[in-house]
């Protein structure tokens, strides 16, 4: 098999993988808190990041790590995935799955704002249609069906899974300008988070009498939302000849979800949700585009 046909399949079973992430997130919620299931989630990740770092003869890169090095690893595991997941997770026990997903899907969106403090850049006229664009994606989404009415089910709900994505670009923000290997900082952030999420953990909730069906979903995040398909991803765009074929199909994760949670948990679509979807899929689209032309 060709590489770039090597490529397309990895990200093909990411894209699916990460598709089944929100119904995965509202069944494990249904049997555990949200504290719970991170830990668990989190808990697996790290296993399965150091068995592959074991296997990839990564670990001696330790070595290397200085001082400023396990700092950002603290940040960054602070802010993902302690702060991001935590407060995903909250959003996801107040909405239902097909509004929680798609608003924590405007993180590039979310980028953009954030550039223009953190990284100094100015905000153009595309830029502003792509915000436009994603905003009225929002609107349409966070009304539940309701657009006539247009009074949010649950406010907090929504403002939590907007607010998501501002903690997930802001990790993206600080993790570019770190150059280590990118399993090896991953697993890091990990171990780090495993910390503040045992400390939360003990403070607000318990681990003992976990759920075995709270369980699994747990052990199932974190394979398939934070781990395997983090490998599978690299891996994809490693072997692709452009990376910007691969990117693009990024873009059809939250659709595939949609796909996941109207089978697996039986939500009913509402059609602003597919409309308001496709409004901030083009606007990050937009904005990718405007990223290109400025690199060619």
């Amino acid at each position: 098999m060709r590489n770039q046909s090597k490529a397309y399949l990895y990200a093909g079973l990411t894209i699916i993988f990460w598709g089944t992430s929100a119904s995965a997130f509202k069944i494990g919620l249904k049997y555990i808190d949200y504290f719970q299931l991170l830990f668990i989630a989190t808990s697996t990740a790290v296993l399965f990041l150091f068995f592959i770092l074991v296997y990839q003869k990564k670990l001696i890169l330790i070595k290397r790590f200085s001082i400023i090095d396990y700092s950002h690893s603290i940040l960054l595991g602070f802010l993902n995935p302690f702060l991001y997941y935590t407060i995903l997770f909250i959003a996801y026990s107040l909405l239902p799955a097909q509004v929680a997903q798609p608003l924590n899907f405007v993180w590039p969106i979310t980028l953009v704002l954030l550039s223009v403090p953190i990284l100094k850049q100015k905000l153009k006229l595309k830029s502003m249609l792509a915000l436009l664009l994603s905003f009225i994606g929002v609107i349409l989404i966070s009304s539940e069906g309701n657009i006539m009415n247009m009074k949010f089910s649950n406010p907090l709900g929504v403002f939590l899974a907007l607010g998501s994505s501002v903690v997930w670009a802001l990790f993206w923000l600080y993790n570019v300008k770190d150059n280590r290997d990118e399993i090896l900082k991953l697993f890091f952030n990990f171990l780090f988070a495993l910390l503040f999420i045992s400390i939360t953990l003990t403070i607000f909730s318990e681990i003992k009498g976990i759920n075995l069906k709270g369980l699994a979903a747990g052990i199932y995040i974190g394979l398939f939302e934070m781990g395997i398909t983090f490998v599978l991803w690299l891996k994809a765009l490693k072997l692709a000849g452009r990376t910007d074929k691969i990117g693009n199909l990024i873009f059809l994760t939250p659709f595939c979800s949609l796909i996941f949670i109207s089978i697996i948990l039986g939500e009913k679509i509402f059609v602003t949700t597919l409309f308001g979807l496709i409004l901030i899929v083009t606007g990050i689209f937009v904005q990718q585009v405007k990223r290109k032309n400025r690199e060619l």
